[in-house]
């Protein structure tokens, strides 16, 4: 299980690498929408390659509640302790 600064720094990697921002901006209370500019098809585009590198399921209902990275991160981390059980 990975601790939630392993999840940030992957999730700026993602985002510094597939969506151009700044790694200076890639911060924990950085918001998608206002601070990255990420619209809601690069949200959705995000959730899935997290998906996909982490093998875990983003439910909407968790989607809906993201602002921030470190929001992203907080549901990662919770997902994965549900899975462990």
């Amino acid at each position: 299980m990975k601790t939630k600064e392993e999840i940030l720094a992957a999730i700026a990697d993602t985002l510094e690498a597939e969506f151009e921002c700044s790694r200076e901006s890639l911060t924990a209370d950085a918001r998608l929408f206002e601070d990255l500019d990420l619209d809601s098809i690069d949200a959705v585009d995000l959730v899935v390659r997290l998906q996909n590198q982490t093998g875990l399921k983003v439910k909407a209902e968790d989607f809906k509640s993201i602002r921030t990275l470190g929001d992203v991160a907080d549901v990662i981390v919770r997902l994965q302790g549900e899975q462990s059980k």
